[in-house]
């Protein structure tokens, strides 16, 4: 077989880099249409000049939350004026001058000028919405944010009683996003804001292989030029992308793994492209994931790792009768943070005969590294 001519330098494997950006939200969702009906069922009363249903989204990370919502604002700014959403990281706006700019900049299509006060930022928005006689929908993204910054509530309340404050504005539906599933945000929610929110509540599971090997494929097919991803380079990423259990990997191994291809003036990308690229992807994953976990649990898993590096017994009853050395509970608490390691998407536990196997789904190194400052026994 003839080789292909090496790459020149001013030649690219990317067709549209862009359809790898983390902010990239494609024309069409694949395997998501169960949760964008949904979504048109909380948004159809605003069409008839009602308010939204207001709701929680659950589901663990890279399991299309984020790209849905952007993607259903999108059609809902095209199709009509009646509504205007406005999304709200709240990774990056968690106070309340914060969120309020953010909204804003989506409600009147320019950011508020610097120091601008926020009861003058809020006024503008009310303003806004009189004047266009349109109902505002909010979707907090990672909502968890506002729970730790303690202006969840306080902002929740003032966004679905807006009629409180400002004659002829119609209060505003509220989308609250969250990958923490440990975290209750209709507890969360006080008596004051419980009486008018109210949520619905709408979960997204991960996707399973071959879903994830169709949404990976799509991006191929618009992001990079033919040839450069062979089809079994693409299934060797699916299986790690369904391993990890988050579409952003997947996406992220394409785009790191072409560009080394390309920085070597290559034309195919080659199984050792994606393991060279593998760690440094999935190394932040675990590292994001691990940090989610309380102390406790980390060490927990630490624990883990030391007894699959020692070839130890990994099925769950023999977890637990080592682990009454470090853990002062019994076995309700280690089951609890067995399936808590497997709902970060951290270990696995496969059902036999015997019991729950647990299963690692990163090398023991990449744990103990993620883990490193909580080095001691689990409380």
């Amino acid at each position: 077989m003839a080789r292909s001519p090496p790459l020149h330098y001013d030649q690219t494997l990317f067709r549209d880099p862009e359809v790898f950006n983390p902010t990239f939200v494609p024309e069409h969702l694949h395997h998501r249409d169960a949760q964008v009906k949904e979504l048109a069922f909380l948004i159809h009363p605003t069409l008839q000049g009602g308010r939204a249903i207001n709701a929680i989204f659950r589901g663990p990370p890279g399991t299309g939350k984020t790209t849905t919502v952007l993607r259903v604002f999108a059609e809902l700014k095209e199709a009509t004026r009646k509504v205007i959403p406005a999304y709200v990281n709240c990774r990056q706006n968690a106070t309340q001058t914060a969120v309020y700019r953010a909204i804003f900049e989506e409600v009147c299509g320019y950011a508020p000028s610097i120091g601008r006060h926020l009861d003058e930022i809020r006024d503008g928005i009310a303003a806004r919405l009189r004047d266009t006689d349109a109902r505002l929908l909010v979707c907090f993204d990672d909502a968890n944010y506002l729970v730790a910054a303690d202006t969840y509530n306080i902002l929740l309340y003032q966004l679905l009683r807006l009629h409180e404050r400002w004659d002829g504005v119609r209060d505003a539906g509220v989308f609250a996003v969250t990958n923490d599933l440990r975290q209750n945000l209709c507890a969360k929610a006080d008596g004051p804001v419980w009486s008018v929110f109210h949520p619905y509540e709408v979960n997204f599971w991960p996707y399973t292989r071959t879903e994830v090997h169709a949404i990976l494929s799509d991006r191929v097919q618009q992001g990079l030029y033919p040839g450069v991803m062979p089809t079994g380079i693409l299934d060797l990423v699916s299986r790690l992308t369904a391993d990890a259990r988050d579409i952003r990997v997947g996406i992220d191994l394409i785009r790191t793994a072409v560009a080394r291809t390309e920085a070597d003036g290559r034309r195919r990308v080659t199984r050792e492209d994606v393991m060279c690229v593998a760690s440094g992807v999935n190394s932040p994953v675990l590292a994001a994931r691990t940090a989610a976990l309380s102390p406790g649990e980390r060490s927990f898993l630490y624990h883990l790792a030391e007894r699959s590096l020692a070839g130890d017994d990994m099925m769950a009853g023999a977890v637990y009768e080592e682990m009454q050395d470090y853990v002062a509970a019994g076995k309700t608490t280690c089951h609890n943070r067995l399936q808590r390691l497997a709902d970060a998407g951290i270990i696995d536990l496969i059902s036999t005969g015997k019991g729950h196997e647990v299963l690692l789904r990163y090398p023991p190194g990449e744990i103990f590294a993620a883990c490193a400052g909580d080095l001691v026994p689990p409380k």
